[in-house]
């Protein structure tokens, strides 16, 4: 028996060549599958899936034409590959410029920092923050719908333009008057950066990721894609359920208190804090959308 073990490893084994495998190939290779996992899940998110289905499609008829030496087709094709590379970058416009977005607000480097929570580093103060979360309260008690997007790091002058300029200092009655049912601002979007209301009835980006609850309204998916073009955070107030849901970072979560809205914004009220969730609290529905 060991005899014929013997035999087929002399026969199919010996003399094969083994690469000499190190940690750094390893650590290569782990990397190279997160990238594609990666850029995978943003693509199936976005219409961009859609369209790779398609380029998928052309590459196997393509692929049929080589196997089956249709010249014709070959050289046709052959002679596009320039014209459908331009193509595709004009296709993947939106989506490639919000990855690199998105790309770039990842700012490592600022959690090494050590940086004083004093005044002069905060985005907003105390009495704005109440502010927004009593408002937001009142609201959503007696349904009135409203969406604020909470200004970070990255500018959103291109959104502020779409709506009606404000220049208001940020509290409670100024809120509940600008979302009151029947008023002229009550549609669309407010931007807060500071402690000022900018502009209202702004139009926001509405999300185009495939996966959205088929229950959430426009005001939803404007507040999720607002977060996915922007590191802003998007407070929604239900006018069907008058709940309160977050927008950041591309994740949206729903039905949340008073006290976890006021986590929310403290974690993005200081100039070096990323957005960062928290696990406290009950009652609180987190859709990966």
């Amino acid at each position: 028996m060991s005899q014929r073990i013997t035999q087929f490893f002399d026969a199919n084994v010996k003399g094969v060549y083994f690469p000499n495998i190190r940690i750094v190939d390893i650590v290569e290779i782990i990397i190279v599958a997160f990238v594609v996992y990666e850029i995978m899940v943003w693509i199936k998110n976005t219409k961009a899936w859609m369209l790779l289905k398609g380029m998928v499609v052309l590459a196997l008829f393509i692929l049929v034409a080589a196997v089956f030496r249709m010249h014709t087709i070959l050289f046709l094709a052959k002679g596009s590959i320039g014209v459908l590379a331009t193509a595709a970058l004009v296709v993947f416009q939106p989506e490639l410029r919000r990855a690199l977005e998105k790309l770039g607000e990842k700012s490592f480097y600022t959690t090494f920092l050590v940086f004083d929570r004093g005044k002069e580093n905060q985005r907003f103060s105390d009495k704005t923050k109440q502010a927004i979360v009593t408002a937001c309260l009142e609201m959503s008690k007696v349904k009135t719908g409203a969406l604020i997007v909470v200004e970070q790091a990255i500018h959103l002058n291109e959104f502020e333009h779409t709506g009606i300029e404000l220049d208001a200092k940020v509290s409670t009655q100024v809120l509940l008057n600008i979302f009151e049912h029947n008023t002229p601002l009550h549609d669309g979007a407010i931007i807060v950066r500071g402690e000022r209301i900018t502009s209202a009835t702004c139009y926001l980006p509405l999300s185009e990721n495939m996966q959205i609850s088929k229950d959430l309204g426009t005001r939803h998916r404007a507040a999720l894609g607002m977060s996915e073009v922007s590191d802003a955070l998007v407070v929604v107030v239900s006018e069907e359920t008058g709940h309160i849901s977050v927008a950041v970072s591309g994740q949206l979560t729903r039905n949340i208190t008073g006290e976890q809205l006021d986590e929310q914004l403290t974690t993005i009220q200081h100039i070096h804090a990323g957005p960062k969730w928290s696990s406290k609290g009950k009652g609180r529905k987190k859709s990966e959308v």
